[in-house]
């Protein structure tokens, strides 16, 4: 029983990185909280800004200059294309193929490939041959000997210096300075978020005491004031003031019916006195019906006219 038992699990060693980590992320955190909070109000109230600007005046401003960019720009140039650029290239690609394509090719084709397959087995007897001998009996072997030369000097003089610089010196510095910056971006990070909460209350104690000091200030002056005042103001001046406008047109029209009425009257007694009472519609259709004579007709230049005559 007691060779099945297990061995005891060794304890874990303490990483030696957590009093440097306990040391420095509290003043970090500190810092960066005190020096982030102004720069996470700025930008918000920079973001607020930017995005009214953005709404009122550069989004209008940038469709306008699109649309005059589209109409003023992009239409004669596309018109130009259309019209201009793209035949004018068809027509000189055209041109460039029948002068010059075409004659490369028959050049190419019958003049220097035959030249360069004569040249190139010349080229291939008189340098390729000797340079692969010389390449493979001369230098490949003295390049070789240079190279283990070189190697175990460059491995001697710089590789093992370097080695035990970046094990003993570099790396050593690097986790310190790795955990110093860590511990800084996560400071940053929380200082960045705890300012996004301490900007938003400001920004809600300032329109909360907007809100206190004007507009609900304004709002009972115009609830408890300005309505009741208004109210008086109708129904003790503007009302009876429009009855008593009401009256004196309604008595104004009444005048002026009378006015009229007694004017009616006055030319009906002037008509009765000068041409007597109406007759009766039969008279007058027997009279309408008698043609009058000429003397009859005219009497506003004799003695007897029509009242004095009977």
């Amino acid at each position: 029983m007691d060779l099945q038992k297990k061995p005891a699990a060794r304890p874990a060693r303490q990483d030696p990185e957590g009093c440097l980590v306990v040391a420095v992320r509290l003043p970090v955190r500190i810092v960066a909280f005190v020096l982030v909070v102004p720069v996470r109000m700025a930008w918000d109230a920079l973001v607020v800004a930017g995005r009214l600007l953005r709404d009122t005046v550069l989004r209008p401003c940038g469709r306008a200059l699109l649309w005059l960019g589209e109409v003023l720009v992009v239409l004669p140039l596309a018109w130009l294309w259309r019209y201009g650029v793209v035949p004018a290239a068809r027509s000189f690609a055209w041109l460039v193929r029948v002068l010059v394509v075409v004659p490369l090719v028959w050049l190419y084709a019958h003049v220097l490939v035959p030249v360069a397959r004569a040249l190139a087995w010349l080229a291939h007897w008189l340098i390729v041959v000797p340079a692969r001998r010389l390449y493979e009996w001369i230098l490949a072997p003295v390049g070789r000997a240079i190279g283990w030369a070189l190697y175990w000097t460059g491995r001697s003089l710089v590789v093992l210096p370097a080695l035990l610089l970046y094990r003993w010196i570099l790396t050593p510095v690097g986790r310190v300075l790795l955990v110093v910056g860590r511990e800084i971006l996560v400071a940053l990070g929380h200082a960045w978020r705890i300012a996004g909460y301490v900007s938003l209350a400001v920004g809600r104690f300032l329109g909360a005491l907007l809100r206190w000091t004007l507009v609900e200030p304004a709002r009972w002056v115009y609830r408890t004031v300005l309505t009741p005042v208004g109210h008086v103001v109708r129904d003790a001046v503007l009302r009876p003031a429009a009855r008593a406008a009401r009256a004196v047109g309604r008595t104004a029209r009444q005048a002026l019916g009378a006015a009229r009425e007694s004017a009616r009257q006055a030319r009906a007694d002037i008509r009765r006195l000068f041409l007597g009472e109406p007759r009766a519609p039969r008279e007058r259709e027997a009279v309408g019906r008698r043609e009058p004579s000429t003397r009859e007709a005219r009497t506003l230049g004799s003695s007897t006219t029509a009242l004095t005559k009977d």
